[in-house]
């Protein structure tokens, strides 16, 4: 492996900033370290949070304070699954808890979009505000006893990455789940030196956060750079003076040059000889 040094370089306004997580330990989890087969059971398929998965969340959500990054974060997306949303309200939510008991609203920064399959969830004790934009209450995606295939995640994550362009927000949390981030973040790290491809590839522990930057590459972000200065060029009656001034310079006093300054007048100019 050539380990010569290959810099990419992007646009910042062409970039987003993701943070990733997947949700805090659920009884599911629990149950399929004993038997991988309850991962295809119903009875965990809208599974909670055990009570150290909530310990997990305030863990993580004391770290997202301590580093910033809960003042970075502009948008919150979440999962419509219970774990998902439980674990967005123990990180990004308003005040500490760890029992999941008496949750404080949750801030209005955060919605929820497709990424599982909907289904109605009793979510009234969370107290949670959300902008839906699941277009029906019933799961059109899960079939019983057929798994969803690997290509079919992935693509669906890749089809949510292209969704994120039309946002106008630069630093976004999503908390979602292992598999659709393992199979979606597969697609990328081709380019790199395979321990970068590992680094973003690999399977996330339970409330693992993982932050990496979307780069377009095409031109489907459209907005414009907001740090970025073009220069000016003087404009109006300065303007005009000026390159008069420089025309006599050129014709009449080749080794001389403007000296401009600002005072009480809009503008004074003065032409110096150096000879």
């Amino acid at each position: 492996m050539d380990a010569t040094f290959t810099p990419g370089l992007y646009p910042l306004h062409r970039c987003i900033t993701l943070h990733l997580v997947r949700h805090a330990q659920g009884v599911h989890n629990v149950a399929g370290e004993k038997d991988h087969v309850a991962y295809s059971s119903e009875e965990y398929f809208d599974a909670h949070l055990t009570p150290l998965g909530w310990q997990q969340a305030d863990n993580l959500r004391k770290h997202v304070h301590e580093t910033g990054l809960s003042k970075k974060v502009d948008l919150v997306i979440v999962s419509p699954l219970l774990r998902t949303m439980q674990t967005a309200v123990g990180v990004f939510g308003g005040e500490e808890y760890k029992d999941g008991i008496n949750v404080p609203p949750l801030m209005e920064s955060i919605h929820v979009i497709e990424e599982e399959a909907s289904r109605s969830i009793d979510i009234s004790f969370l107290q949670l505000i959300f902008l839906w934009q699941i277009e029906s209450d019933y799961d059109v995606l899960w079939v019983a006893d057929i798994r969803e295939r690997n290509k079919d995640v992935a693509a669906r994550g890749m089809k949510f990455l292209n969704w994120l362009w039309t946002r106008k927000e630069k630093e976004i949390a999503i908390v979602t789940h292992c598999g659709f981030l393992y199979h979606t973040l597969s697609e990328f790290g081709r380019d790199c030196h395979p321990s970068v491809k590992t680094e973003i590839c690999k399977h996330f522990a339970n409330c693992e956060l993982r932050s990496v930057v979307l780069v377009d590459r095409s031109m489907m972000g459209s907005d414009p750079a907001t740090t970025n200065y073009p220069g000016k060029i003087p404009s109006g009656l300065i303007f005009r003076v000026m390159l008069l001034l420089r025309s006599f310079q050129t014709k009449e006093m080749p080794n001389s040059f403007i000296r401009v300054s600002r005072g009480d007048q809009a503008g004074t100019f003065s032409l110096i000889s150096t000879t």
